[in-house]
């Protein structure tokens, strides 16, 4: 071995010499990239399944630099990574074999007021009780990009603080600059129309609305409907599955405490399943792999 007592000092220095240039040479592997939904990393039973797409990148052009990027904070014992125009989710960082790793929304619209963007909804996450979670990304001022806050006001609703260098202008989140020429055009009519006082607030604001739902920066009526049919769906569907499962449990296990109980009288079990049954009253034998084909017997020539 290098430094034994009989190998003599020149050898030693080259083994030095040697060992130093192997440590040069050295890579540390990097922990995988788990950002993200669908992650190639991750085995298929452990990506998070999306309900839904992300919504079109929409808003304040110099915020689009965002997209594809992701950051991550760690608040108590959970991870929180957010994908501005993408996703955010929640990564339980305990050892426990069923840590919670789940959807806390997909980005869907904006939160505006006073004709200001103010955050980002992501919406339609994973379920929770009878709703499905959702966030709201709050956008402030700070020297670098980061998650600084995290928050749940209601059950299964989340609240996000994400610092940015892009909006720190004073007319950074501004809406009408970003609105096309068109969409302009119709705003300055709607704000003549208040001064004129042909429509009242509440209709200056439907119309404002109106113009940010043609510019897909918020949802409209009947998409926010779709959605909840879609959901409704899906949770029904859920519901009729669990069940199902549930009720062919405890058929198993009857069926099983059946033939327990034969088996202790020496009684041969004759408990047939219902594809069984079907077959010895109507005398038909599965198909297997044979070829379906028309029924030859109905071809008569019909003059």
């Amino acid at each position: 071995m290098c430094g034994s007592s009989g190998i003599p000092l020149l050898s030693a220095v080259l083994c030095l010499q040697f060992l130093s240039i192997s440590a040069g040479k050295m890579k540390i592997v990097e922990e995988p990239n788990t950002y993200g939904l669908n992650n190639p990393f991750l085995s298929q039973v452990n990506r998070l399944q999306p309900k839904i797409s992300p919504a079109a990148i929409s808003g304040p052009s110099h915020l689009h630099r965002l997209a594809g990027k992701c950051f991550s904070m760690i608040e108590s014992a959970y991870k929180y990574e957010f994908c501005p125009f993408h996703n955010i989710t929640q990564h339980e960082q305990t050892f426990r074999w069923n840590a919670y790793s789940g959807i806390l929304g997909i980005w869907q619209e904006w939160e505006i007021e006073n004709s200001t963007f103010v955050g980002m909804w992501m919406r339609e996450g994973d379920s929770c009780a009878t709703r499905n979670r959702q966030t709201k990304v709050l956008l402030t001022c700070g020297a670098s990009h980061k998650l600084a806050h995290v928050s749940e006001p209601n059950t299964c609703i989340y609240w996000l603080t994400f610092e940015t260098p892009f909006v720190c202008h004073s007319h950074s989140l501004l809406v009408y600059p970003t609105l096309k020429k068109e969409l302009q055009n119709r705003w300055d009519q709607v704000e003549q129309s208040l001064y004129d006082g042909l429509v009242t607030q509440q209709g200056y604001r439907k119309c404002l609305r109106a113009i940010f739902e043609d510019a897909g920066y918020l949802k409209t009526a009947g998409e926010k409907q779709a959605q909840r049919e879609t959901e409704e769906l899906n949770r029904s569907q859920e519901e009729t599955l669990g069940k199902c499962s549930e009720e062919r449990s405890k058929l198993s296990a009857e069926v099983q405490r059946l033939k327990d109980l034969l088996s202790q009288h020496n009684i041969s079990s004759t408990i047939r399943s219902v594809s069984e049954e079907n077959r010895a009253v109507t005398g038909h034998q599965p198909l297997g792999n044979k070829h379906l084909r028309g029924d030859l017997g109905l071809r008569h020539n019909v003059l």
